[in-house]
């Protein structure tokens, strides 16, 4: 019997534990689900919702470092009550293929020892409570982010996939690539590295390998942030693409 149905009806329990991710790592909660192979034996009665609630309990906490800023928060929804499963004594806990744990999403239960094999879907939400930087003001699209834009307060980093910037000299300098509204807690996607060059200035392009370092002058045929990869046309007309340095020269891999 395969069952796919659920209602979302959450109860909630709260994990402290530790877990620190750079602002711009993909690290998530998903990453804890290193234990997802791992069968545990449950009986037959066992309630699939206190039986879930324990697992995820127990995996988020096995799997957090001991210094996070971060408090997380899980609840566990109900299967629909008109499904009727068989008894089962072995119980498997899985992730469905592109799923993670954060934010809503659902953990698979496969049945592994019993009179008929199931499995079924439970709809979970994982959140994730830390220290953010929230705007205290509207920003103009364009304008450069100063510390005087934020505050600190604590926010649902998992309210949302981008990935929020928790170290202020990741966003103080930083430009807001589109209109932002007080309140909002920063991510990655509401910001960009300020243009440096503007098309058509004269740049130098360089190139270092294992015992040679070479120079030479070209024009920036696009405008370019730090780190963002441009085309520049050389003085012999050769064009070629090289990545923004911080001093403003062209980076190029030989």
């Amino acid at each position: 019997m395969h069952a796919n149905r659920f209602l979302q009806m959450p109860a909630k329990r709260s994990v402290r534990g530790s877990l620190w991710w750079q602002p711009r790592s993909a690290r998530t909660v998903c990453a804890m689900a290193v234990l997802l192979g791992m069968a545990t034996v449950v009986q037959a009665q066992t309630d699939l919702g206190q039986f879930t609630q324990k697992w995820l309990d127990e995996t988020l906490q096995r799997n957090m470092p001991t210094q996070s800023p971060l408090r997380m928060e899980v609840s566990v929804g109900q299967l629909d009550e008109r499904l009727r499963l068989s008894p089962c004594a072995r119980i498997e806990p899985y992730l469905p293929a592109g799923a993670r744990l954060w934010g809503r999403t659902r953990l698979g239960l496969r049945c592994l020892e019993g009179a008929t094999r199931w499995s079924v879907f439970l709809p979970v939400t994982v959140k994730a409570f830390g220290p953010a930087w929230v705007l205290t003001g509207d920003v103009r699209a364009g304008a450069v982010l100063s510390e005087a834009d934020a505050t600190e307060m604590e926010v649902e980093w998992a309210a949302e996939n981008a990935a929020i910037v928790a170290d202020p000299a990741l966003w103080v300098g930083q430009v807001a690539s589109r209109p932002l509204k007080a309140g909002q807690a920063l991510r990655q996607p509401m910001l960009r590295a300020p243009q440096v060059l503007q098309a058509g200035a004269q740049v130098r392009v360089s190139a270092q390998g294992n015992g040679y370092a070479i120079s030479a002058a070209g024009q920036a045929m696009t405008a370019g942030s730090i780190g963002q990869t441009i085309r520049v046309r050389m003085d012999n007309g050769k064009i070629i693409s090289g990545i923004v340095l911080e001093d403003g020269t062209i980076g190029v891999n030989l």
